[in-house]
């Protein structure tokens, strides 16, 4: 792993051993990130899916909410699913009171637009910009991406041309959980714009 990039995951809640499984099969050094100094040993950061809401209070708590926004604003390659998303946008719809974003992507992001958790399903998507096999995406309690602003692309959309993933430079944001179905494009793509 020598002179491979160093992943961040930001672990104060949600799925981070899956990323970490993900990240690590394609030989990648990883780290998990609570704190401002542990942010700083790492080349790009994962945002992972769980509860946007205890995000944003864990990520003031533990202080490490301001260094992540200005690691955004530095350039730094984020990846961020579910939740990770809604931390991402620059507008959330649907937020508690009081809840934040990192912000970063020209994008507006409704909270839980798939329904509670039962409502959980898989389905494949367009994303011209990733080649190979389809992509299989599973949304759980997923945001949806209500609409796109001139600085971001849209990266995927299902089939009925919902947005469901959106790049702006080194930011990208997905509605659902690459890492529960394996699929690693979109962690490739982070690395790649580690550059």
């Amino acid at each position: 792993m020598a002179g491979s990039p160093r992943v961040g995951i930001l672990a104060l809640q949600g799925d981070v051993r899956e990323h970490e499984h993900v990240l690590q099969g394609l030989d990648v050094d990883t780290l998990r990130v609570r704190r401002a100094g542990e942010l700083a040993q790492v080349d790009a950061l994962v945002i992972p899916g769980g509860e946007s809401s205890v995000i944003d209070k864990l990520s003031r708590a533990f202080e490490v909410r301001e260094p992540i926004r200005d690691a955004i604003r530095d350039g730094m390659p984020v990846l961020g699913t579910c939740a990770g998303l809604i931390m991402l946008a620059d507008t959330v719809v649907d937020a508690i009171d009081g809840q934040q974003s990192f912000g970063g992507l020209d994008a507006v992001v409704r909270r839980n637009a798939f329904g509670r958790q039962v409502d959980s399903f898989e389905a494949e998507l367009r994303a011209p910009a990733i080649s190979g096999a389809p992509v299989r995406a599973a949304f759980i309690r997923g945001p949806l991406i209500e609409s796109v602003g001139p600085r971001a692309d849209v990266l995927a959309q299902l089939e009925d041309g919902r947005i469901v993933g959106v790049e702006q430079g080194a930011l990208i944001g997905l509605s659902f959980h690459p890492e529960i179905s394996g699929e690693a494009r979109f962690h490739r793509r982070l690395l790649a714009a580690v550059g």
